[in-house]
């Protein structure tokens, strides 16, 4: 049987790292695909020194490759939203069945990309573009089918865990331990994406779709950056036995579902708290199966290009079936996607951590409680330091029971607004993750 001819778009880290995989399992591969797979043609604006590509043609025009008639295969890895969206949606038009490890397209684009696949009967596949090389989406939409899924909780961006992580173990300051990040190649130039929560929040609108079978809705999550955290916070959590980390959440209620990033305290016992440096972990909790944990890299050439080549092998392996018996892009048929609706952040509940910076006056704890208990919430325990020499001002530290978080948000503008805080105070959701 002839070897099916694949194009790579896109000769960076991943692209590289991709055309490295093909080449070297190449006959590993062909055993578990049922035939080979030949990379037919690159395009690539500057050659990548870490793969040697031979004489396999290069193009600098994407498109030469998406109009290739000998490419039944089309692996995107340029990224962005824009360039990618047209050799997509060109490739789907060609016929032709895609790859992508491209989170922002999918998270943002993909109910439109999904569409013009199924009409096409070609096969959009994206492992990659969440988590890197743990294989999730594969868990989720397969793994775990006979589950109605409860909720999915994850560190899905390695350079915020990595930051987190060096603040905690070191006591180093965030700009700190960003500037290393962005030597070391963990973070972009500009962070904003993974330190603000962008990235993570593409990601979770991928995963939660596939979990709940709702259509993919970035524009409706809710995301919180941890650029705001100090030492001081790190400390504290773990004076109560908890870890701080940056969290993407995905939760069905009654109500709908909660979709959210932020930094989260979760027990300093849970495995998910003591995944370290730039790694990623993805907890999955299903009415059958109970907690299952997916832990590994996160980013990389290989890591990632092992979820891009073992979609590359479950397209090839599709050829021949009936596109209406293939596994539904986002888990569940097109025509059964619930309508569940995505909550807003004021109506999510769950428990909280306040550190509140007041003046050394008496009585400024008891305005505290009360601001609290006029609202409904129930404080679990509570730390006052010393007064800080320098500001006057003493650390309030509070843990709260879960509530939900428009009555968080109205006692937060009552406690700013008293003249013995010194406003922002800190606000921390927190999560058991039982």
């Amino acid at each position: 049987m002839k070897p099916v001819k694949v194009g790579i778009c896109g000769l960076g880290t991943v692209g590289g790292g991709t055309f490295n995989v093909l080449q070297r399992n190449a006959v590993e591969i062909s055993r578990r695909a049922g035939r080979g797979i030949e990379v037919a043609q690159i395009a690539a604006r500057h050659l990548n020194p870490a793969c040697d590509t031979g004489d396999t043609p290069i193009t600098d025009d994407v498109f030469d490759v998406v109009n290739n008639p000998e490419i039944e295969v089309v692996i995107e890895l340029i990224g962005g939203y824009t360039v990618a969206f047209d050799v997509v949606m060109q490739a789907i038009a060609n016929g032709k069945h895609v790859v992508t490890a491209n989170k922002a397209l999918i998270a943002v684009h993909g109910n439109e990309i999904f569409e013009a696949a199924s009409k096409q009967g070609v096969v959009v596949a994206f492992e990659a573009s969440v988590a890197g090389g743990i294989p999730i989406i594969k868990a989720l939409r397969e793994g775990l089918a006979a589950n109605q899924i409860d909720w999915v909780a994850g560190i899905i961006n390695g350079t915020g865990n990595f930051i987190l992580t060096e603040m905690r173990d070191k006591g180093r300051t965030f700009d700190d331990v960003l500037a290393e990040a962005q030597m070391l190649g963990y973070a972009e130039a500009d962070p904003t994406f993974d330190v603000e929560g962008i990235d993570a929040a593409h990601k979770l609108t991928i995963l939660a779709s596939i979990a709940f079978g709702i259509p993919l809705q970035f524009d409706k999550a809710y995301t919180e950056g941890i650029s705001k955290l100090t030492t001081a916070d790190v400390r504290y959590a773990e004076a109560f036995g908890y870890r701080i980390k940056h969290l993407g959440i995905a939760r069905r209620t009654a109500d709908g579902v909660e979709l959210r990033v932020h930094p989260t305290l979760i027990p300093a016992d849970r495995l998910i708290a003591n995944v370290n440096g730039v790694m990623n972990a993805i907890m999955v909790n299903g009415d059958a199966v109970g907690s299952t944990l997916y832990y590994g890299a996160g980013a990389g050439a290989e890591p990632t290009a092992s979820s891009v080549v073992a979609d590359v092998i479950d397209v090839v392996r599709a050829l021949t079936t009936d596109p209406n018996n293939r596994v539904p892009h986002l888990a569940f048929r097109a025509e059964s996607l619930s309508d569940l609706a995505v909550l807003p952040a004021s109506a999510i509940e769950t428990a909280y951590y306040l550190r509140i910076q007041a003046k050394d006056r008496p009585g400024v704890l008891a305005k505290v409680a009360t601001i609290l208990s006029e609202r409904e919430i129930n404080i679990e325990s509570i730390l006052q330091k010393e007064v800080e020499e320098q500001a006057g001002l003493v650390p309030i530290i509070i843990m709260t029971h879960r509530v939900r978080e428009q009555k968080m948000n109205d006692a937060i503008e009552a406690l700013e607004a008293l003249d013995e805080v010194v406003s922002p105070l800190m606000r921390i959701r927190v999560e058991q993750l039982n």
